[in-house]
């Protein structure tokens, strides 16, 4: 499978006019060889430079684990001494003949360390985005890749369902934030979540991102979870809104509107329409409702080594949906003082239409 993806990639390569793709530790670096490593001060690099066999360059105390690569790799080992890892990278440059090649780096990883090895290694490089070639690569989910996200949903509503006994009046975000955490272990997820959970009470629910502070939960709040597992490389990324008590006429209105959203984002998805018709459906429902100022964020985003990678659900996007990708669905109303709702699910474009990977309950469950 791996050479495949090697395969395919060389092809997406040629498309792009890429002579030349360098990753760091990173999940494309994981996808294409099954290798994990740190990103640290010891600039470990992927070349990949077509005939070539792809080159990395490696600190010595990882080259055991290099030679365990799904994808044969020339290995170039460098020691701990700053001062000799440019031999490393100008031997790479002459054996993957980087001279006067154009370079694919991924934009938000590639960092200025990696980059100034690869210049003076090779002067009259020109480095571009690789984005062209990557984000098609990593598209569309295959079987196996889509077990591994089912799995990885299972593990995350197993340790929220486990949880649920906990949420009693003044606990705190973060105490249950970190009972989540240990749930998700426990049920199998890697120790690499996709993102600390965020867990947030009441008026901190109109946060999106809200970071669980040691805010203690009272009566009538709303309580927002946004977590995820993590199994065989591979995320799922689920949001639940519960009550502890009666929340109130307007937060259940908003509640209700958000729901519907969810259903028809989640409805929206099949091959062939642009990924905007998902975030328009949803969206379409909470602006007639009155909220639209209120919805502060895309519909959605692609899902799976990474918990936000391309397809991005915003309205104006035009790429087509194809069998096999993989996004969230997760419309939410936030009134600031107030309290905000979200409802996330994860899911997957079949032949004919899209599935729900995720299954918990969505109406509103009031503790």
């Amino acid at each position: 499978m791996t050479h495949d993806r090697l395969a395919r990639l060389i092809a997406l390569m040629n498309a792009a006019s890429l002579d030349a793709i360098a990753l760091i530790p990173s999940p494309s670096l994981v996808y294409l060889t099954g290798l994990h490593f740190h990103l640290s001060e010891r600039p470990t690099t992927l070349i990949i430079a077509p005939p070539h066999t792809p080159v990395l360059i490696v600190p010595e105390l990882e080259t055991e684990k290099a030679r365990r690569s799904k994808l044969p790799l020339q290995l170039i080992p460098f020691g701990d001494n700053p001062a000799d890892w440019e031999k490393s990278f100008k031997e790479a440059a002459e054996v993957c003949r980087l001279q006067g090649k154009i370079v694919g780096v991924e934009p938000t990883r590639f960092r200025f360390l990696e980059w100034q090895f690869i210049q003076t290694a090779a002067r009259d490089v020109r480095f571009v985005s690789a984005e062209p070639a990557l984000n098609v690569l990593r598209l569309r989910k295959d079987e196996q890749e889509l077990a591994a996200m089912r799995r990885a949903v299972k593990i995350a509503e197993q340790a929220f369902e486990q949880i649920l006994p906990l949420i009693k009046e003044g606990i705190t975000e973060r105490e249950l934030a970190a009972e989540l955490t240990v749930a998700l272990l426990r049920n199998g997820s890697a120790p690499e979540l996709p993102f600390a959970p965020i867990v947030a009470f009441g008026a901190d629910s109109a946060n999106p991102h809200a970071v669980p502070s040691d805010t203690p939960l009272k009566s009538g709040d709303l309580v927002l979870f946004d977590w995820g597992a993590s199994y065989e490389d591979y995320f799922s990324d689920i949001t639940r809104t519960l009550a502890l008590g009666d929340p109130g006429e307007e937060l259940r209105h908003i509640y209700n509107i958000v729901l519907h959203a969810n259903q028809e984002g989640r409805g929206a998805g099949k091959p062939g329409l642009p990924a905007g018709a998902v975030d328009r459906a949803a969206r379409r429902v909470i602006e007639q409702a009155g909220y639209g100022d209120f919805f502060i964020h895309r519909t959605g985003h692609g899902l799976g080594m990474e918990s936000h990678e391309p397809p991005y659900l915003y309205s104006e996007n035009p790429l087509s949906l194809e069998s096999g990708m993989v996004y969230t669905v997760e419309p939410g109303i936030y009134l600031p003082g107030k309290g905000g709702v979200r409802i996330e699910d994860d899911v997957v474009v079949t032949a004919d239409g899209c599935e729900a990977l995720t299954s918990l309950p969505r109406d509103l469950i009031v503790l």
